[in-house]
């Protein structure tokens, strides 16, 4: 499988990771979990940059934020105190990703630098307005809201940097969240994710509406004119039909082996309606 591969580096630093990717130019690969890349298999591959020995596993809370280690595992996240934040949509996301054996090696860094649509982390941290803290070549460090983070499927504003942390800020009052994925199986790949949050006044008034939608569009996006109907509103079963519909408008779902476009487009209404329930209860709002 790797029978292309030159060299393999284990660097103890990240200045000294990021200087290897730097020297290596684009025939490097970063290797954490190794999941996607053992799928993937890519041909083009010469060399391997291992960081697993760069201290980057670690979930903890911090002036007002929560930041997490580029090379956490899924099942460091399922476990971690995250547990206890946002209603747990992060923890719960990354239950969903794989097998337990997959969960044991996956990376909370890969599954985002991977780029894949259908990444089940992407979703729950955009909704939350996560940001990816990126270590560049000259050793600066820099800060990227997570929406501005890829580029397309399977491609970031890396550069040749290096992801060390993701950072989410606390949530605000009164708000609830939730994570649904829809997939052949309980650990495939998702035909259609989605991650809702609902921020709700004393009068059950909508002040703050979050909604994910992930594998319906070339990278996992927002539904902003959905996320905008709802501000100001009272939540209503009638609000949410309207809303679910308008996110089936907004995504760009494609056909491949694993379903239609036309299924992904009715799917990710059902699963943003049905996300924002969720979240509505969650945060007290009674519909």
């Amino acid at each position: 499988m790797f029978d292309h591969v030159q060299a393999f580096y284990q660097p103890t630093s990240v200045r000294e990771a990021v200087r290897l990717l730097q020297t290596l130019g684009p025939g490097s690969r970063v290797v954490a979990g190794a999941t996607d890349l053992a799928v993937q298999a890519e041909r083009s591959t010469r060399f391997l940059v291992d960081i697993t020995h760069l201290g980057l596993s670690y979930v903890r809370h911090q002036a007002g934020k929560w930041v997490i280690g580029a090379t956490t595992t899924m099942a460091e996240l399922e476990s971690s105190k995250l547990r206890g934040f946002a209603n747990g949509v992060i923890a719960k996301a990354a239950s969903t990703c794989g097998a337990i054996q997959i969960r044991n090696m996956a990376t909370v860094g890969g599954n985002l630098v991977n780029a894949s649509p259908a990444a089940d982390t992407a979703t729950p941290l955009l909704a939350l307005d996560a940001s990816v803290v990126m270590q560049g070549g000259k050793g600066g460090t820099k800060t990227i809201p997570l929406h501005k983070f890829w580029s397309g499927p399977h491609s970031t504003v890396l550069n040749g940097g290096l992801v060390v942390e993701i950072q989410v800020p606390d949530c605000k009052l009164r708000s609830g969240w939730s994570f649904h994925k829809l997939g052949r199986t309980e650990s495939d790949i998702a035909l259609v994710n989605a991650a809702a949050g609902v921020q709700c006044d004393r009068a059950g008034v909508c002040t703050d509406a979050r909604i994910a939608m992930g594998a319906v569009a070339p990278t996992p996006m927002r539904a902003a004119g959905a996320e905008a109907m709802m501000i100001g509103k009272k939540l209503t079963g009638e609000l949410l039909d309207r809303v679910a519909e308008q996110v089936s408008r907004e995504v760009r779902p494609i056909s491949d082996v694993r379903a239609t476009a036309e299924y992904r487009r009715a799917m990710s209404g059902v699963l943003a309606r049905r996300a924002l329930m969720d979240a509505a209860a969650n945060a007290g709002c009674a519909l």
